[in-house]
């Protein structure tokens, strides 16, 4: 590692690690990645304790305000039993108003996954602010943004803990009852974009066979359910040269493995 303390421009030089052999670099690779798989495990268990958080009914009705008029939370669920709700701000008072939303809120934004995958695992995810439907239709279109936004109307944004800063919160459905399952903001909000780390947020997670998950919860063989985002049919079979293919992945992976275990 190099030690000088040689400045240009003023600005200290940048240290850089050593340059080694293919050999070198391979042992140094394999030696982090013990400490990675280590991690993976630990935030697969940290989701499966998630999973048993208990829930809090919400008993008190909310009312948004959509393209198509108004919608209560449960509406919001669009049919699905898992709902992802980011409270991003947009609004009056946001530096950007009304051409913009917040800067980090869109960062947000901009890396939402297809929603097709999370609906196909019973999920539903919308946004929420305080801007009228006009200004965020029209900053949906300027941004290339295609989830579901809502117009918050009441307490809701103060009742979840998002009215003063963004946060994700997670509810299920049981027939026409409610209920908070989880919450996540701060820099927890960072790690959300992609479909799996939304599902490990959700009350049923990525619902694979897998996973350490409450006895009856819905699982299905792992990566089977996968698609592309325009091809998912809830009543379809997962296709069999698809099945066929993951199966042999699969088998590479723990033939790989079972070769590195003293």
């Amino acid at each position: 590692m190099t030690t000088s303390a040689e400045r240009k421009g003023g600005q200290a030089a940048m240290h850089k690690p050593p340059v080694v052999s293919p050999q070198e670099w391979e042992a140094a690779r394999e030696k982090l990645l013990v400490k990675e798989k280590a991690q993976t495990r630990a935030r697969d268990a940290l989701a499966a304790e998630r999973r048993r958080m208990p829930w809090m009914a919400v008993e008190k009705e909310y009312e948004f305000e959509g393209p198509e008029g108004k919608k209560s939370l449960l509406d919001l669920f669009d049919g699905r039993h898992q709902l992802i709700i980011y409270r991003a701000f947009y609004e009056p008072g946001v530096f950007g108003w009304p051409d913009h939303a917040c800067r980090g809120c869109s960062m947000i934004a901009d890396h939402v996954a297809h929603l097709a995958h999370l609906n196909a695992r019973d999920t539903t995810l919308v946004f929420v602010s305080r801007a009228p439907q006009a200004d965020i239709a029209r900053l949906k279109a300027r941004m290339g943004w295609e989830m579901p936004w809502f117009t918050i109307t009441d307490d809701f944004d103060k009742d979840f803990g998002v009215d003063e800063w963004h946060g994700h919160n997670v509810f299920y459905r049981d027939g026409d009852r409610v209920f908070r399952t989880y919450f996540i903001n701060n820099r927890g909000d960072e790690q959300m974009g992609i479909t799996w780390n939304y599902l490990d947020i959700t009350p049923l997670g990525r619902q694979e066979v897998w996973e350490d998950s409450p006895e009856g919860y819905p699982q299905t063989p792992t990566y089977k359910w996968w698609n592309w985002h325009d091809s998912y049919d809830a009543n379809a079979a997962p296709d069999k040269k698809w099945v066929e293919s993951v199966n042999v992945g699969e088998a590479a992976f723990r033939n790989q493995d079972a070769g590195k275990k003293p």
